[in-house]
């Protein structure tokens, strides 16, 4: 794809995104920024691109029963004009839990990138969220490739294999710069209970990876919160991170998890040599 990630990229809520926040970003080393939960408008991604000179920007995902196709397309090519091979356009069908019309959420995904098609929203350009086997095909298929969520090394390794050599897999991986193991699962447990393990399509993923019930109850496992959401020092994260890569992922957006994410967005920058 001619679309530049780099290895390493940042995960963050469309709300705690800001223009001086994008530019640190980039002059710490990372070659994206994912907007969590982003709008379809997609202004935000214009600004954000307005404020930099070469990171990319990419919606970690736009959710395709909350946002017109045609309306998406448009602001698609908005976007990409003013920013040529800068934006990726990431969709996906989000969960039945937070959409009355969820309904046969592969043929309305299917449906959506046709529509996309018909706009001229090239394949290239886009990534599709997609933590099963038959949307992983899907994003191989009709995609530049997948954005996995909520998912550990042992999972990208499987979605490599399935997808094969050539698509865009970048899996988010949540960390914590914190060595207290009990001051890190207190931030982390909430942020992974809530609302990942109330949520059908995540919890199904998990268990295909293995994890119990005794694990998914009672807001997760120690070990689940402790796999899902690392924590340690930024040579611990970085291993973590790393991790993504060796298990055949292009990309790893990160999303670091506390009140104050700048210390581990510098911590990690240093630590896996991403400034020249």
């Amino acid at each position: 794809m001619s679309i530049a990630l780099g290895r390493i990229g940042i995960w963050r809520r469309q709300p705690d995104l800001t223009p001086d926040l994008a530019a640190e970003l980039e002059r710490l080393g990372y070659g994206a920024i994912w907007i969590g939960g982003a709008s379809g408008d997609l202004r935000l991604a214009e600004v954000l691109l307005d404020a930099t000179s070469q990171i990319t920007v990419a919606t970690g995902i736009v959710n395709i029963w909350a946002n017109d196709a045609t309306a998406v397309a448009d602001a698609y090519h908005r976007v990409t004009a003013r920013h040529p091979e800068r934006f990726l356009l990431g969709v996906g069908v989000s969960h039945p839990e937070f959409n009355e019309r969820y309904q046969q959420p592969y043929a309305a995904l299917v449906s959506y990138l046709e529509e996309l098609d018909r706009a001229r929203v090239p394949a290239s350009g886009r990534v599709l969220a997609a933590l099963g086997p038959k949307v992983l095909a899907l994003a191989a298929e009709r995609a530049a490739g997948a954005h996995p969520y909520l998912v550990t090394p042992g999972y990208t390794r499987r979605a490599r294999e399935l997808l094969g050599p050539g698509p865009l897999l970048a899996p988010e991986q949540k960390v914590l710069l914190e060595s207290d193991p009990e001051r890190a699962r207190a931030i982390a447990r909430p942020a992974v209970r809530d609302p990942y393990l109330r949520l059908t399509n995540y919890v199904a993923n998990l268990r295909r990876l293995g994890w119990t019930d005794a694990d998914l109850a009672d807001g997760g496992s120690d070990r689940l919160i402790d796999a899902l959401s690392p924590h340690g020092d930024a040579a611990t994260l970085a291993g973590h991170v790393t991790a993504h890569l060796e298990a055949g992922a292009d990309h790893v957006p990160v999303q670091v998890l506390g009140p104050d994410p700048m210390p581990a967005y510098q911590a990690l920058s240093a630590r896996l040599g991403l400034t020249a």
